[in-house]
């Protein structure tokens, strides 16, 4: 599931959402809104399955501010991602959708974008890109003063982080090759979409994906404001054209391409006339990252050098254009079989990760053969003992709307024991909707009941909601796992599996019922 149902989404609020939203949880399925109508036409094509494209990536839409508030932990410092931050005026923050989806988030200053309109129609032309080599953008958000951008999330860090500050390996030869070529490509792509433009190319724009593949980040193909600079780094790597006259052209791009190639071949951020001094004086070796050891190709280096000489000329006319720097760079690939996590000595995401070593409950292993009936049968069993303490209720509370919520409840219970799941979710929706008590037992039981019901995406907002009432309760984490897994998301699934294991066996130890 994508952030958003569809490009189109339907504008009404579901009442349980605005329920999320008010209790601050963390993790919110993304508010999609129809695009302005001078944008519509931008959206991406068709996908395969509801708000995803055919390439996977979730389809361009409009969030609101209160979803990544919620996703970045109210924008929570720990979740700053963007190593460039001190120098940008902006910062990029990591994020998690409902749907389990990690997100960036780019954060404008606040009126570094006045006109919304102008802010969206940007934001939408650069949506409609897809392509492999981008850390695609999948949607905005104009609230107010704010103006954000939210692009899908690359979890290997940045190529900065790894030729400038690695600490177990630098990058082996053959894997800056392919770095330089997969940007090239990316760049190639946006021209031909009609994109030239990218703003600031450098080593903190290049990320790593899952697969340690590198892609160029989708924020470079717009502005850090509609009418403010384009580069934010030291002015000793900008191009020159750019100094006398603010504006970036396509030629300009090519220059930054040039010192992007420096940092491959240097590992270092060497400024670029004095990188052209020791070019022209012969000294290739000298330039060459002494990490590398000779494990290098002399007769591919001194190609390489020579791209990064003519990309970096001082007139825009005299530098290659794109096409030829891939036509160049595409026969110099080295290692081409094998994989770029390999390469850059990362683990690769697996998709369905063996079961936890240690022991599970009765819980744990009912979630995780997904049965549903043995599920029932426990939390039939378990009854409310996990409720003591959420609630505490003066005597004035004891009215007769109060006598009808618990009458809706205790219906809701022998629905339940009888196996009517659907008697179950109204009535437990009623005693739910009086909001005067809250019960985590409740929603991990109306959430079991839209198992039952085949309907996995509110079940997962059920048990959510479970652990926003009871933070640290095993049984949310545990049905949370089994709508994941419902929706084909096993790697979360695993992953809150095992959460809810470690948090059974620390109840245990401490000698609580689970």
């Amino acid at each position: 599931m994508g952030c958003c149902v569809s490009k189109f989404p339907p504008t009404e609020t579901h009442p349980e959402k605005e329920k999320l939203q008010n209790q601050g949880a963390v993790q919110l399925v993304g508010g999609g809104r129809a695009p302005p109508p001078s944008a519509s036409a931008a959206a991406a094509g068709g996908g395969a399955e509801p708000g995803v494209t055919s390439s996977g990536v979730p389809s361009f839409c409009e969030f609101s501010f209160a979803d990544l508030k919620a996703a970045t932990n109210n924008f929570n410092p720990d979740f700053i991602v963007s190593e460039s931050g001190e120098k940008a005026p902006n910062v990029v923050y990591k994020g998690r959708l409902q749907n389990r989806r990690w997100i960036a988030v780019k954060r404008f200053p606040k009126l570094s974008w006045p006109d919304p309109k102008q802010f969206a129609e940007e934001a939408w032309g650069v949506g409609k890109l897809r392509h492999r080599r981008l850390a695609n953008l999948i949607g905005y958000c104009c609230d107010g003063d704010e103006r954000l951008l939210i692009a899908e999330f690359m979890p290997n860090d940045t190529l900065a982080k790894h030729l400038f500050h690695w600490e177990k390996q630098t990058i082996e030869w053959a894997m800056r090759l392919r770095v330089a070529l997969y940007i090239a490509e990316a760049l190639e792509y946006c021209c031909t979409e009609g994109r030239p433009l990218y703003h600031d190319l450098n080593a903190y724009r290049v990320l790593f994906d899952e697969d340690g593949d590198p892609r160029i980040s989708c924020f470079g193909l717009m502005k850090n404001s509609r009418d403010g600079k384009s580069y934010s780094t030291n002015l000793a790597y900008t191009p020159p054209e750019y100094l006398k006259n603010g504006r970036v052209t396509p030629e300009s791009v090519i220059f930054s391409f040039g010192t992007v190639l420096l940092d491959l071949l240097s590992g270092k951020h060497i400024p670029p006339t004095h990188a052209l001094d020791m070019i022209r004086g012969k000294n290739i070796i000298l330039l060459m990252d002494s990490h590398l050891e000779g494990k290098f190709s002399t007769e591919v280096a001194t190609i390489v050098v020579g791209l990064a000489s003519q990309c970096l000329q001082y007139e825009p006319r005299e530098r290659p254009n794109i096409k030829d720097l891939v036509a160049t760079l595409s026969p110099l690939q080295p290692k081409s079989d094998v994989p770029s996590y390999v390469m850059l000595g990362i683990s690769k995401h697996e998709e369905s990760p063996p079961t936890p070593q240690r022991p599970l409950s009765p819980m744990g292993e009912a979630c995780s053969r997904l049965d549903l009936t043995a599920i029932h049968q426990i939390l039939v069993t378990a009854h409310y003992r996990d409720d003591e303490g959420t609630n505490e209720l003066s005597f004035q509370e004891w009215t007769q709307q109060m006598r009808d919520m618990l009458d809706a409840r205790k219906r809701g219970d022998f629905a339940f024991r009888d196996k009517d799941f659907k008697t179950a979710v109204d009535c437990y929706s009623q005693f739910i909707d009086v909001g005067t008590m809250v019960s985590p037992t409740v929603y991990a039981r109306r959430s079991l009941c839209h198992l039952m019901n085949d309907q996995p995406d509110v079940a997962l907002r059920d048990a959510m909601q479970a652990q926003i009432v009871y933070p640290d309760w095993p049984t949310a984490f545990y049905m949370q796992s089994v709508a994941l897994a419902k929706l084909d998301m096993h790697q979360d699934a695993a992953d809150m599996l095992k959460d809810a294991t470690g948090l059974e066996e620390k109840r245990q130890k401490g000698g609580r019922p689970t």
